[in-house]
C-alpha cells in the first residue's frame, strides 16, 4: 500500500476516511448510500463480485488422520488458469 493515492494525496498523511457527506438512503444494517461531491465521481458503486464455477477435477487425494480420511480435492475453476487451480 505503500505509495498509493487516495484521494488526491499520497504517502503518510493520506486520509484515511472522506467526509462526512450526507446519507441519500439506507441500504442495509449498516450500509448507506451517500450523496457524493462531484471530484469523487471516479468512485463507484458497482457490484464487482462474481461466482466462481467450478469446470474439472484436476486432483484427488485422500490423507489418512487416526480415525478418519481426509479428501483433498485440487479444483479448475471457470476464467482461471490450470495453474491457479485449488
Amino acid at each position: 500500500m505503500k505509495g498509493v493515492m487516495r484521494f488526491g494525496k499520497k504517502g503518510k498523511l493520506s486520509p484515511r476516511y472522506i467526509g462526512p457527506y450526507r446519507i441519500a438512503k439506507r441500504i442495509g444494517n449498516v450500509a448507506y448510500e451517500l450523496e457524493l461531491p462531484q471530484e469523487l465521481a471516479a468512485v463507484h458503486s458497482d457490484n464487482l463480485s462474481y461466482e466462481e464455477i467450478p469446470v474439472q477435477i484436476l486432483d484427488l487425494q485422500v490423507r489418512r488422520l487416526r480415525t478418519k480420511d481426509v479428501a483433498s480435492v485440487k479444483v479448475l475453476w471457470r476464467n482461471r488458469f490450470v495453474e491457479e487451480a485449488t
